[in-house]
């Protein structure tokens, strides 16, 4: 184990976090807003932080391997949410020092799930807009990675960093899009940055505030989901939440295929199964949804528009993982009906594309699992057959198929653990219902639950809080880094 290379990263990211913070900091000394020393305060602490372990740790060799990578990812994203935290505390916005690191874990790993009230939110956009303001960047920070970011404007970054792109890029695999890792790090963030102005102007145009049209373009990049209004996206017109909902599915996407279609290899790209199988998802569970909707007697889905509008909506925002709502105030997604319900909640595993910012299983793994499955099944009717699974044009090797199977089943206990963990607490109102959905909307990144937590998580307790923060995390990363971090024998040395 290299330790001084894993601590040395940890210093450069400390500094990037530093950087970054001097953006709301900035933000709240211009609007005069109480919460700028807070902000100011935790940009001094992170650049000490930084500082310290980029000058006195210095590794005498960068080789990252596969160990290190994953060790750099999980501590560095346990870090920017622990420091992420601290201008809340600070500051008093939110004085519970859990309650903040559980808001900052939802925010870099874009789930949006939030322990603040709908009353309290909007009282925030009164006063502390930069606050706020840094809740949402945290998603766009979080949604492409910090380790990229890292990787995408360091010039000393080696082609070892395949390594730490690998363990951070949400997906079964992550292919490089040119040869080195840097150079596919800077071109995943100028598409990242691109998409994100596109929709920046987009939404100004369609009538969003300029304020507004920055968090909720962070928010749809990262497919996090926090908002800056009580009811997230419903008090905004029509066109602002078609061109939020259309983002919220680009932004599900393999940003591969995006790259392909900017070198006009548009055959290629549109070959992608797991891209028509998204696309599939979406139009077949829309559908049903907005037939679902039409036999019922909501009162915010008087007419086809209206129907289409939030069918669409909310099946974009769960399959992508965002978790934004176009339910108006009043009401939530418990008013949905139940086979609508039921839809969204299988959405919420489903996730995005292996590639893309979204959570969840992915697409691909899903499809892959359903591979395997149907392998299986014909290797008992014909078990001579070779039976090969082909995805993407190309042949699955077992070893790929058994990597899937592993994965499924280490989340499923994780899962199960996270569920009946939260079954302990004794929070007002708490059912199977809301704590089931809670567990499997933190571990895939999502936000929104069914029953009382529909309104926000802030009925659970300390503990609740901080096992569904690790959830969180563990759903961004995809399990293996936060494990093997924790893991005594990966720190022993050999």
């Amino acid at each position: 184990m290299n330790y001084r290379v894993i601590f040395n990263t940890i210093g450069k990211i400390a500094i990037i976090l530093a950087i970054l913070l001097v953006i709301p900091t900035v933000l709240a000394a211009c609007l005069a807003e109480s919460s700028w020393w807070a902000l100011l305060t935790t940009v001094g602490i992170s650049l000490v932080i930084g500082l310290v372990l980029t000058f006195a740790v210095r590794p005498k060799t960068k080789a990252i391997f596969s160990k290190e990578g994953l060790v750099i990812v999980a501590l560095s994203w346990l870090y920017v949410s622990a420091i992420g935290a601290l201008p809340f505390v600070i500051s008093r916005v939110i004085p519970n020092y859990i309650d903040a690191f559980f808001e900052m874990c939802s925010g870099f790993s874009t789930t949006g799930a939030t322990i603040l009230s709908g009353d309290r939110i909007d009282e925030l956009y009164g006063t502390h807009k930069a606050l706020l303001f840094w809740r949402s960047f945290t998603h766009w920070i979080g949604g492409m990675g910090v380790i990229v970011f890292l990787m995408a404007f360091e010039s000393g970054s080696s082609n070892r960093g395949m390594h730490v792109l690998r363990a951070e890029m949400p997906g079964p695999t992550v292919d490089k899009i040119v040869p080195r890792a840097r150079s596919t790090a800077q071109i995943l963030y100028l598409l990242y940055i691109g998409f994100t102005a596109v929709e920046i102007v987009a939404l100004r145009i369609a009538g969003m505030p300029t304020y507004d049209s920055f968090v909720h373009a962070f928010g749809t990049a990262g497919t996090g989901g926090f908002g800056v209004r009580a009811d997230s996206i419903a008090s905004y017109n029509a066109a602002c939440q078609w061109i939020i909902a259309v983002f919220m599915i680009l932004f599900g996407i393999n940003f591969n295929l995006y790259y392909l279609w900017i070198l006009r290899k548009f055959k290629s790209a549109f070959k992608s199964q797991e891209l028509w199988i998204f696309v599939g998802i979406i139009i077949v569970s829309s559908t049903v949804i907005s037939v679902d909707l039409a036999l019922s007697n909501l009162t915010f889905v008087s007419n086809a528009h209206d129907v289409v509008r939030h069918s669409v909506f909310q099946v974009a925002s769960f399959i992508s993982t965002t978790g934004y709502s176009s339910i108006p105030a009043g009401a939530d997604i418990n008013a949905f009906p139940l086979l609508s319900k039921g839809i969204l909640f299988l959405l919420m595993f489903i996730g995005g594309c292996a590639g893309s910012t979204g959570g969840g299983l992915k697409v691909s793994r899903v499809a892959l699992l359903c591979l395997a499955v149907r392998k299986e099944l014909r290797r008992v009717v014909h078990p001579r057959n070779a039976n090969a699974v082909k995805f993407e044009g190309k042949t699955v090797s077992d070893e790929t198929l058994n990597g899937v199977a592993r994965y499924f089943g280490l989340y499923m206990l994780i899962l199960a653990a996270t569920f009946l963990l939260l079954c302990i607490d004794k929070g007002e109102n708490l059912t199977v219902e809301s704590n089931l959905t809670a567990a499997v909307s933190c571990i895939n990144n999502i936000g929104p639950a069914y029953g009382v937590v529909a309104s926000g998580y802030y009925m659970y307790n300390w503990f609740s809080k901080l096992i569904l923060s690790f959830a969180m995390l563990i759903g961004r990363l995809e399990i293996y880094p936060i494990i093997l971090t924790f893991a005594p024998s990966t720190w022993i040395r050999r």
